[in-house]
């Protein structure tokens, strides 16, 4: 489905990816520092090894998708991200519904 999203898709995605940045800024999790460039070089599945979930969505899933979305790049073939989210947020003590679902959302896209 990747090569067959049409304009209003991509504005769905952007749309989703502003209000993903929305609620990880009420939730506290929106950093105003990145991480240290060598955090980015990291060839291990969301970065796991250099940075926590809530910064590689920050500052790797939600940059990297606005670049594509805005470039008109093509988009990848599937995203998956968010059983991964589900998990890391399973084991904080914040309330992630609002942020989960717009990941569910976002990978819905993709199927």
């Amino acid at each position: 489905m990747s090569e067959g999203l049409i304009m209003a898709d991509r504005e769905l995605l952007l749309s989703l990816l502003t209000n993903l940045e929305t609620e990880m800024r009420e939730m506290d999790l929106w950093e105003t520092q990145s991480p240290p460039a060598p955090a980015f070089e990291s060839q291990l599945p969301f970065f796991y090894d250099t940075m926590n979930f809530g910064q590689w969505l920050q500052w790797v899933f939600v940059a990297r998708f606005r670049a594509i979305l805005e470039g008109q790049h093509p988009l990848p073939p599937n995203c998956e991200v968010a059983p991964m989210a589900e998990e890391y947020f399973a084991e904080l003590d914040v309330y992630s519904d609002p942020v989960v679902g717009l990941l569910r959302r976002f990978d819905e896209e993709f199927k």
